[in-house]
């Protein structure tokens, strides 16, 4: 992992004693949140390697739950996220699992309502930094550090080429983009980090195109 500044390995401003543990956290949960786009009424949340023996005296069962809530990492209402959570009638489980991850410090969120769920992993990689691994099946790389649009779409010819032309069109920049599908021919997601805002014509216009299922951004 390269870092671009000294605040990279230092941490953002945020409430806890890590920056790996509870700010990394709180964005992995505010992130889940981003892209369930609505409050759940129900959490589940794993954590795995050094999150699972520590995730107690970190405050990262907290700050994961404050990034569902939509709290930012310096908001001090994460200190009481999972009474307010249970205020509101939310349901929180925490398991530690055993199994070994390509990351020790990985969280898999599940979390839904009557009208839906979404299913999630996300590590943290140091300086309040963090990437989403996994989304729903398909492995994606997300860091949450730019405008995203996330596509849902048929695995067939032409989808990309047909999605970059409208961003294009646009005058959106890509920075990065990755491609991943469960298999062959089926559902694939598509992963676009741009440089600049994201419009509501972009995403109307995306979500118009006949092969596509879902479209979503994520705010940097």
């Amino acid at each position: 992992m390269k870092y671009k500044s000294v605040f990279d390995i230092i941490g953002p401003v945020m409430i806890g004693p890590s920056s790996s543990h509870t700010a990394g956290a709180a964005r992995i949960g505010r992130l889940a949140r981003e892209l369930f786009r609505r409050e759940p009424k129900w959490v589940n949340v794993s954590f795995y390697g050094s999150f699972a023996k520590t995730y107690k005296g970190h405050g990262t069962d907290v700050a994961i739950i404050g990034g569902v809530l939509d709290y930012d990492t310096f908001d001090e209402r994460i200190i009481n996220s999972i009474e307010t959570a249970r205020t509101k009638g939310i349901k929180i489980r925490f398991r530690e699992e055993e199994a070994i991850t390509d990351h020790p410090n990985t969280a898999r969120i599940h979390m839904g309502d009557d009208e839906g769920e979404i299913e999630l992993v996300g590590i943290s990689i140091g300086g309040g930094k963090v990437e989403i691994i996994e989304l729903n099946g398909f492995e994606l790389k997300l860091s949450g550090h730019h405008p995203a649009i996330l596509v849902v779409h048929d695995d067939r010819f032409g989808a990309i080429a047909a999605v970059s032309n409208i961003i294009a069109k646009h005058e959106l920049n890509i920075g990065h983009m990755d491609v991943s599908r469960k298999e062959k021919g089926k559902m694939a997601l598509m992963t676009i980090e741009v440089d600049q805002p994201i419009d509501e014509a972009v995403l109307k216009e995306l979500s118009s195109l006949s092969h596509i299922t879902q479209v979503t951004k994520i705010t940097d």
